[in-house]
């Protein structure tokens, strides 16, 4: 989706992180993240994912600590961040449009970067061609739905080229093949080669549409770290974050306390897609 190729490193460690004149959001932090991954950050309201995210972008300095990007030190300083490749998505769309129409408000980030005229409308075009979005360049951003702001958030920081996409609920408020489809436009946007993606949400079901990684938060804490079917395996930890796991995991997994071991529908791997759920249950046709 963007012409850059290459994503960022990013290492953050800490005493605490939070919003100022509060308790912590999580406290005793260490978070590394390779280039080109993709992660899921979950947790239950209040688990600390925004905080996390805005520290990331240089907009909460952590407590003792600091925040690298590419070994960039970018520590409460979002201007540096932004420098260093990193681009948040807020969850509320209208905490982030300010342009008039869409092709300006796009516009203000590659301007601000300090690309020529020229070369900030190829990247805004390019971002809003990528997000079918082009028909509505012109298009009062009073005039749009809801859906339609968040993907006019997201072509803005696209535009930028991002290195490190930060996501905070991309699909929240959409509905459910809107919040597909915008999930199948971020994934498109990141991965090897592409952006380094950090989103952080409550849709559990999309998260392996996406995801090779997934981080757990839950009492001011990062509790879980790997791959998603280790993850939502660990029944207990989910619980305590106030997080389910898939559907088709939690179908699996109940019908797999019920059947005897030696019943052709128990097997080692979890599925966490209605695909893979369906794959496992024609085993025992």
């Amino acid at each position: 989706m963007s012409c850059k190729t290459f994503a960022s490193t990013v290492s953050l460690e800490c005493a605490a992180l939070g919003y100022p004149g509060a308790s912590p959001a999580l406290e005793r932090v260490q978070l590394h993240l390779n280039a080109g991954e993709r992660v899921a950050l979950l947790g239950g309201n209040g688990a600390g994912k925004t905080a996390l995210l805005q520290t990331l972008v240089g907009l909460l300095p952590p407590v003792n600590g600091r925040v690298q990007i590419d070994g960039r030190d970018v520590t409460g300083q979002p201007t540096r961040a932004v420098e260093a490749g990193a681009g948040l998505v807020f969850q509320n769309p209208d905490d982030q449009l300010f342009g008039t129409t869409v092709w300006e408000d796009a516009l203000c980030g590659p301007q601000n970067q300090g690309h020529s005229p020229a070369d900030s409308a190829h990247r805004v075009e390019h971002a809003l061609r990528q997000l079918r979005m082009l028909e509505l360049r012109d298009r009062p951003i009073e005039a749009l739905s809801f859906g339609e702001k968040k993907r006019a958030c997201l072509a803005g920081v696209l535009a930028m080229q991002p290195s490190l996409l930060l996501l905070d609920e991309p699909s929240a408020g959409l509905d459910p093949l809107g919040e597909l489809a915008f999930l199948e436009l971020i994934a498109s946007a990141s991965g090897p080669g592409r952006a380094t993606l950090l989103l952080a949400t409550h849709a559990v079901d999309l998260v392996p549409l996406f995801a090779d990684r997934v981080i757990l938060l839950a009492g001011r804490s990062i509790v879980a770290d790997g791959p998603p079917r280790e993850v939502f395996r660990q029944s207990a930890l989910l619980c305590s974050a106030h997080v389910r796991a898939p559907w088709a995991a939690e179908l699996w997994l109940r019908l797999n306390e019920r059947l005897p071991a030696a019943t052709p529908a128990c097997h080692p791997e979890m599925p966490l897609t209605l695909a893979e759920a369906a794959a496992r249950f024609a085993l025992r046709v």
